[in-house]
């Protein structure tokens, strides 16, 4: 054991940076062996010793030549979680940087909540729950996990070294991922697809971020990700060799003309291929031609002067060159990418980019401790720190772990839209966003005060989906305040967490008694539409964790709290388990092989003999004359060259869904096209129309709906989004009887 240890300190100290000082290492050792005491007797799934995932969390850091403290903090980032030391331990042998780094990335080990006026504790480990508790306690965990989501990126705001731990803690397990049970895995995986590769990208981490990515991929989608593994390994030495010559051949353009750089071919990552079939809506075969390679040049200046060498010496694709060193990407990203036809007649994508470029694209905000070494002052790093506080200045604001990490995903991790004020001002806000979000950006009493806008001298509506280079102008009213169904996420007028904040911070200043009147109204209006006669409201508050119903009605009021919550609140509950079931249930899929297409029940679907589609393949519908529904997968070459796309229809594998039929009638102003955008609204909702009747007088329409919806929420947001279209009055379940 004491020559395994040896062996494993000695590989971790070679592998530190050189400028480490002799009292950093000894910093390094000194955690090294309190991690491996502490962990001594524990085991992972996989009957490894525990210290391993420590040390290999260390090693990972130290190849992204962070500070001493950060390594150290790597080796005992479980230890307080999972061992008997303390926070005070060690603030004591190792002081408070190391003790704040370690209680950033620590768990939370209970999750405290309020339920008839006592304190539950939640159970983290799955593994201690029973059968009849599971659902519960399943639930209780996931509270677990978002709030130490949200623990973690607090502490990110405050020092960012935090979440490069994180990541690299993230990056061992998915390594090691195997070992675990199935459906952990997945939810593992998928969390990690969801957040923390987006977060290793918006950090400007590619290496991370490729990896997680293409290790997450493999356990969501196992099928897809082998489908593509083999036919790059097929493909392998033919790539290679072709890449080689190419490769030659730019190292000679080079030489000849004095410019010393490197050059190399890119890997190809399996998820990136995967997104880049699905966006083009192309098949691996018409993905797989593109060759990329990179070119590692000495300066800008001979970025430049190698992009006209290569200009010159093969055709440009038109609408294929970005110039990120002029114009870097918003994580701060530089470097020319190009694409021209190279001599075969095929693609061939070039990246060109600096030594220092190339250090800043593999390790991103963790390039400032690689590369800025002795700097007494990096202005780069700073202007990345302060513009991730920037896009998380509201941080502070939500309480709601859920509804945190939620604004992370729409505000920090989207990728981003660039448009322009009327003077022409550049404003970056998340994909997505729409003017009032715009508005909140300029101004909070701009975006208390927006009653609408211009975009392109055009008027929008609010929940018009802002694009790049748009010039967006916010008409604006002398007085008044948001809406409250500027809060409703049914209706997309709200995009951003920032704005979010700012309409509930305005909610909030508002009288006790007003958002008490307020909420009460919001909530009764919402339940008489939906038909739930009785609701025990100071139930239904200690649910939600209350103290009464007035402070739950004062929360909807002041907007701390969502009328979609409490719709799921009541949907999961076992009192509202037969909510919808007034009637049979109107469809049932027996067996996942079962294709259901969208809004059109019943039609025949067979089978494609040509691609042969199965279960879980990507698919597609094609409108056949007289024989229903073809099913294709979506890279089929008969559904790719096909003309007739109007024949296409979105089709997906049925699983155990059950339906329920809810009567529900509305009330508008009679107008041409409005049953038009119903349909069109609930076919996207995925909702069957098994019914429908409509009566007329003068100038008013009546329409009686049978939907077949899953569930409660799912009603709830079809009446919103109802109700939301132009000319309607109202949109509400008929109640039974």
């Amino acid at each position: 054991m004491k020559t395994a240890t040896l062996t494993s300190i000695d590989k971790l100290l070679e592998s530190l940076p050189d400028n480490y000082s002799l009292a950093d290492r000894e910093l390094v050792i000194r955690a090294y062996h309190m991690a491996e005491e502490a962990h001594r007797e524990q085991k992972r799934n996989s009957g490894e010793p525990y210290f391993t995932h420590c040390l290999a969390v260390a090693q990972i850091l130290a190849d992204m030549r962070v500070p001493p403290e950060v390594v150290a903090a790597g080796l005992m980032h479980d230890t307080v979680e999972d061992t008997e030391i303390t926070l005070e331990d060690i603030r004591r042998d190792f002081g408070d940087v190391v003790a704040k780094l370690v209680d950033g990335v620590t768990k939370l080990s209970n999750l405290p909540r309020v339920s008839r006026g006592d304190q539950r504790q939640g159970s983290e480990n799955e593994a201690e729950t029973n059968g009849s508790d599971r659902p519960a306690m399943l639930g209780r965990n996931r509270d677990i996990v978002t709030e130490t989501l949200r623990k973690t990126f607090l502490a990110m705001g405050e020092d960012v070294r935090v979440i490069l731990i994180k990541l690299a803690d993230r990056l061992h397990n998915m390594r090691t991922l195997g070992f675990m049970p199935d459906e952990k895995r997945k939810r593992i995986a998928q969390q990690t697809l969801d957040i923390f590769a987006p977060l290793a990208s918006r950090l400007g981490i590619w290496q991370v971020k490729w990896e997680l990515e293409d290790l997450a991929f493999r356990h969501v989608n196992p099928e897809k990700y082998k489908e593509i593994a083999e036919q790059l390994a097929e493909r392998r030495p033919d790539r290679e060799a072709t890449v080689a010559t190419i490769v030659d051949k730019l190292r000679l353009i080079l030489s000849e003309h004095h410019i010393h750089g490197e050059v190399s071919g890119r890997p190809k990552h399996i998820y990136s291929i995967f997104k880049k079939m699905q966006k083009k809506g192309k098949s691996f075969d018409m993905v797989r031609d593109v060759r990329g390679v990179r070119l590692i040049v000495p300066d800008v200046p001979a970025c430049y002067a190698t992009l006209g060498l290569i200009h010159t010496q093969w055709r440009p694709i038109p609408g294929e060159f970005d110039d990120y060193i002029a114009a870097p990407k918003d994580n701060f990203y530089r470097s020319l990418h190009t694409a021209v036809i190279y001599d075969d007649g095929r693609p061939l994508e070039v990246q060109i980019r600096t030594q220092e470029m190339h250090q800043n694209a593999e390790y991103g905000i963790a390039a400032h401790w690689r590369y800025k070494e002795g700097a007494a002052r990096d202005k780069s790093f700073e202007e990345q720190i302060n513009w991730l506080r920037s896009i998380m200045e509201w941080r502070t604001d939500v309480d709601d772990a859920q509804e945190f990490v939620d604004g992370m995903k729409s505000d920090v991790f989207q990728d981003r839209v660039y448009v322009f004020t009327p003077r022409g001002d550049i404003i970056d806000l998340p994909a997505g966003s729409t003017p009032i979000d715009f508005a909140y950006h300029i101004h909070t009493d701009i975006g208390h005060r927006c009653r609408g806008a211009r975009v392109n001298n055009k008027l929008v509506p609010l929940d018009y989906e802002l694009k790049t280079g748009d010039q967006v102008e916010i008409l604006t009213d002398k007085r008044g305040g948001p809406s409250r169904d500027w809060l409703n996420p049914a209706l997309g007028l709200v995009r951003t967490q920032r704005a979010r904040s700012k309409v509930r911070v305005w909610f909030k200043k508002q009288d006790y008694e007003q958002n008490l009147t307020q909420g009460r109204a919001v909530l009764e209006r919402e339940l008489h539409r939906l038909g739930i006669i009785e609701t025990n409201f100071e139930t239904l508050a200690r649910s939600l964790e209350f103290r009464n119903a007035d402070d739950l009605f004062v929360a909807l009021g002041c907007g701390d709290l969502s009328v979609s919550r409490i719709i799921k609140e009541l949907s999961d509950s076992e009192e509202n388990a037969d909510i919808l079931a007034t009637g049979t249930p109107t469809a049932e899929m027996t067996a996942t092989e079962a294709v259901d297409v969208v809004g059109l029940k019943g039609l025949l679907t067979t089978i494609a003999k040509c691609c042969n589609p199965t279960p879980g393949d990507q698919i597609v519908g094609y409108i056949t004359r007289g024989r229903g529904a073809t099913v294709h997968r979506q890279d089929c070459p008969n559904i790719l060259r096909t003309r007739e796309r109007e024949r296409l229809v979105h089709v997906s594998w049925g699983t155990h869904v059950r339906t329920y039929p809810v009567p529900v009638r509305v009330k508008a102003y009679d107008r041409q096209g409005l049953m038009n955008d119903i349909s069109h609204l609930l076919s996207n909702e995925g909702v069957n129309i098994a019914e429908i009747g409509v009566k007329t007088y003068q100038s008013l329409a009546e329409l009686s709906l049978t939907l077949e919806v899953r569930d409660i929420e799912q009603l709830s947001r079809i009446l919103t989004r109802i109700e939301n279209l132009p000319n309607v009055l109202e949109a509400q379940r008929i109640k039974p009887g």
